[in-house]
């Protein structure tokens, strides 16, 4: 269960935001940005962001995640209500020092599903629990999911939210993700 620990205005480049934080008694500092009043709403515009350091704010190329994060905070501020939920799940879970050996075993010619099992780690070891306790706080009665990934979706759905919905985020692919997004797309049924 979460409580709620502060809640501040969050006037951002996307927009104006309210930003809420819960104690969740794992001392996970998640993030919960809201746009309008969602409370008990229906189709509320949702993103479950996993944090990713690297993108999110170095911006790499590697990958898609800030591309995907600054759409959504784009989309949400042009809604009369939505949320965007930021995890603290490094690297799908793994944390940002496997992720960085990861990235090296990538260079090495390993898939970003291959360098995580050659490290004895799951491809994906996300757990969303923390956004359905956070979309049962504010009792919201179903999402319209922004996401590429099945799972997250079948997560909501298995923990009794009700996904309306689906708003697809579209990457663009270049020379340094075209390789990453594919494996994503082939290995792990995202829909790109």
């Amino acid at each position: 269960m979460i409580k709620l620990a502060a809640k501040a205005k969050l006037p951002t480049l996307a927009g104006s935001f309210d930003i809420y934080t819960f104690e969740d008694g794992v001392e996970n500092e998640n993030a919960v940005i809201v746009v309008g009043d969602v409370e008990g709403k229906e189709d509320v515009p949702l993103r479950i962001h996993s944090e990713c350091l690297t993108g999110d704010v170095f911006g790499s190329k590697r990958c898609d995640c800030r591309d995907q994060l600054l759409k959504s905070l784009v989309y949400l501020g042009d809604q009369p209500y939505g949320m965007l939920i930021y995890l603290r799940q490094e690297g799908r879970g793994i944390g940002l020092i496997n992720k960085i050996k990861a990235y090296s075993l990538q260079e090495q010619g390993f898939d970003t599903v291959e360098a995580n099992l050659k490290l004895g780690l799951p491809a994906d070891s996300r757990d969303y629990t923390y956004a359905v306790e956070v979309l049962k706080y504010f009792r919201i009665k179903s999402v319209k999911i922004m996401t590429n990934n099945p799972e997250k979706i079948k997560f909501l759905e298995d923990n009794g939210i009700k996904v309306s919905g689906r708003i697809p985020i579209k990457s663009q692919f270049t020379e340094f993700n075209k390789f990453y997004l594919t494996t994503k797309k082939e290995k792990m049924g995202h829909q790109i």
